[in-house]
């Protein structure tokens, strides 16, 4: 069988209901589409060209100088879904979506916009203090803006929870993760030393960094990504007075020892409801059975 879906509705079922990379990878060519269109609009009907373009630079890219920053603060949001050029987006896509496609297997949805969204912000600040600290930044290029930061922080978390996970690179060359981490993160610590090659190498180093602290305490109300969703759950609560929104402080943290052992005992009832399935159908399981069905498919 095959979708009867067209391009548009495709994409508009992919956003409302499909895996969080494709979500997440829609949003950036849309933003990019966007960017494209009202600049060639700009170009071929205004007059005050300049103007325009520097107000479309000043919505999307974030100015790493200090002063710049405070001036534009909104660029730590917007620069982590925009880009300019056609290859990066290209290259951060295809990385994110191989990338957050076994993100999502072994973790959720959830996770992996948590992290995406956080490792850019990690990203962006560890750029905006490099530029701050060294000199050599000074009279370099002060505007950032693309994924990269994010996709790297998606990237490292999934190798350091999963150091030896073969990916097959170029599509045929079988090769473990933390291999192809390493020569990521050599490159990055390489190009640092030349602030004019046009790469956010600290955003890139941010963002790793972050995807590396998300993944400890995984389980624990103490992991980094459990802290900041807690964090500002209770801002909602104290802005809304809303109690309903107390998601994490009354939540019962496990062990990762605990949560391990919970995990394998819901699978092996899942293939046990599944295997029952495929013998006597979907109609011959308690109402027990299909509410436990139910709610796993949820939690995916």
């Amino acid at each position: 069988m095959h979708s009867s879906r067209n391009l548009i509705e495709e994409i508009k079922f992919q956003f409302r209901s499909g895996k969080m990379t494709n979500r997440l990878i829609i949003i950036n060519v849309f933003v990019f589409a966007l960017i494209q269109l009202i600049s060639g609009l700009i170009h071929l009907l205004s007059p005050k060209q300049a103007f325009f373009l520097n107000l479309i630079e000043n919505t999307f890219t974030l100015d790493t100088n200090v002063y710049g920053f405070i001036q534009k603060p909104w660029g730590l949001l917007t620069s982590i879904f925009s880009e300019f050029s056609l290859f990066y987006l290209f290259f951060n896509m295809l990385f994110l979506y191989f990338s957050g496609n076994i993100f999502e297997q072994i973790f959720d949805k959830r996770r992996l916009w948590q992290t995406y969204f956080w490792g850019g912000i990690s990203g962006a600040i560890f750029q905006i203090i490099a530029h701050y600290i060294f000199p050599s930044f000074q009279n370099s290029e002060h505007l950032i803006i693309g994924a990269s930061g994010s996709v790297m922080a998606i990237f490292t978390a999934l190798t350091f929870h999963s150091p030896n996970l073969k990916v097959n690179l170029f599509g045929i060359l079988p090769i473990k993760i933390f291999i192809v981490a390493i020569f990521f993160l050599l490159n990055d610590l390489i190009g640092i030393s030349n602030p004019q090659d046009d790469v956010a190498h600290f955003a890139h180093l941010g963002g790793a960094i972050f995807g590396m602290i998300s993944i400890q305490s995984l389980h624990s109300k103490n992991n980094i990504l459990t802290v900041l969703a807690r964090f500002f759950d209770n801002m909602l609560i104290f802005i809304k007075g809303n109690k309903k929104l107390k998601t994490y402080t009354n939540s019962r943290f496990k062990t990762d020892e605990e949560y391990n052992l919970d995990k394998k005992t819901r699978q092996e009832k899942t293939d046990g409801i599944l295997d029952k399935i495929s013998k006597s159908g979907y109609e011959s399981l308690t109402k027990a059975e299909k509410d436990f069905l139910f709610n796993q498919s949820k939690n995916k």
